[in-house]
């Protein structure tokens, strides 16, 4: 933030308000002031004060505070008023409006988290990122990972402090918050680099909010991209990761888009069409005449790759008997489970039921 901007507010308001005016950042160091030479004081006293107050304005000693938020739970900035009045403390919350204001101002137009923010929410236009970027001397060509943390069960409004800690390098790696529960992670990576070194900050990420605040989430990874233009695909991406994990996958927390397979083909398919398929595939009963121990059956046969003496020994069951188990199965459906082509369709099937359920067909 340039403190150029403030100092130019301040000293406006001094002329309507008559009173000092000034700013403190969350260091206590003052950065602007009506009063010239204040600037460069160290009020640490006042900053660890407003701190532990958890207030939305506090007085102390003789001035009136008024702190403004940037990204993180802590304020950045506060502002401050000479005298502990009413009037005071009102000049001091217009103060922190006008100086706010244009805090978010600058921040739009110079600002890379703001910047990298408005990129992957889609909400800058191509030709712009390029300008941007030069603007704030951002290299476009770099390889960067993206990640989308959702907090589940718990939101908690400190996760974002305890994922930054992660990323102490603040012009190469930005944590953003995307919403109530998303926390999104733009890590730049080395040349070269694939998903296998996104998963391990995954897992690092997982592991220190479990540890730290005890909450549980669920993560998705993005493709590695090359340019700052990719950053939305990469962003949405790990959007798709979670919402078809959570279809397909609901034991797995952390999430890669490049391993969801056949699963996100089948996500972005018309219900109507899935409807369709399951009543093509399911001619003589439907998928829902199969009960709870054959779909198991049917499930660790696809998990022991189609080999029914190896499915039988998990099973505890002779041979002979899932032979049977599977000979009705394509009795009742029409499908036998012991051809691949036939296997794949149901497997299929399964998937795309699976898919219906959690958009509330349940045909």
């Amino acid at each position: 933030m340039s403190n150029r901007i403030f100092q130019g507010i301040v000293l406006q308001l001094r002329d309507s308000s008559r009173r000092i005016v000034g700013v403190m950042d969350a260091e206590g160091t003052i950065v602007a002031c009506s009063e010239i030479y204040r600037i460069g004081e160290h009020w640490a006293k006042a900053a660890e004060t407003l701190h532990n107050a958890g207030e939305d304005a506090l007085v102390w000693e003789g001035w009136s505070f008024k702190p403004m938020y940037g990204w993180g739970a802590q304020f950045d900035y506060a502002a401050f008023v000479e005298g502990d009045d009413e009037q005071g403390a009102l000049i001091c919350s217009l103060a922190a409006i006008a100086l706010s204001n244009a805090k978010v101002y600058y921040e739009e137009k110079h600002d890379k988290a703001a910047f990298l923010k408005s990129i992957i929410s889609d909400n800058i236009l191509l030709g712009d990122i390029y300008t941007r970027a030069k603007e704030l001397h951002f290299v476009s060509d770099m390889p960067r990972g993206v990640l989308l943390i959702r907090q589940t069960e718990r939101v908690d409004p400190s996760a974002l402090d305890v994922v930054q800690k992660l990323f102490p390098d603040k012009q190469a790696d930005f944590v953003l918050s995307a919403s109530e529960t998303d926390i999104a992670v733009i890590k730049q990576m080395a040349e070269g680099t694939d998903g296998k070194e996104l998963l391990k900050i995954a897992q690092q990420l997982e592991e220190l909010l479990g540890r730290e605040l005890q909450i549980k989430t669920v993560i998705g990874i993005g493709s590695v991209t090359n340019h700052l233009r990719d950053l939305a695909k990469a962003y949405k991406e790990a959007q798709v990761a979670i919402e078809v994990g959570k279809v397909f996958d609901t034991e797995k927390t952390i999430i890669n888009y490049e391993n969801l397979g056949i699963g996100r083909l089948i996500y972005q398919l018309p219900t109507t069409l899935c409807e369709m398929f399951l009543q093509e595939i399911f001619k003589k009963s439907p998928i829902d005449a199969l009960d709870s121990e054959t779909l198991f059956t049917i499930n660790k046969f696809f998990e022991n790759n189609l080999n029914v003496s190896e499915t039988a020994r998990k099973l505890f069951v002779h041979r002979n008997t899932l032979v049977y188990r599977l000979e009705k199965i394509k009795k009742l459906t029409g499908l036998d489970l012991r051809e691949f082509d036939d296997a794949i369709t149901f497997k299929v099937a399964l998937m795309v039921k699976k898919y219906l359920i959690s958009r509330g067909v349940d045909s």
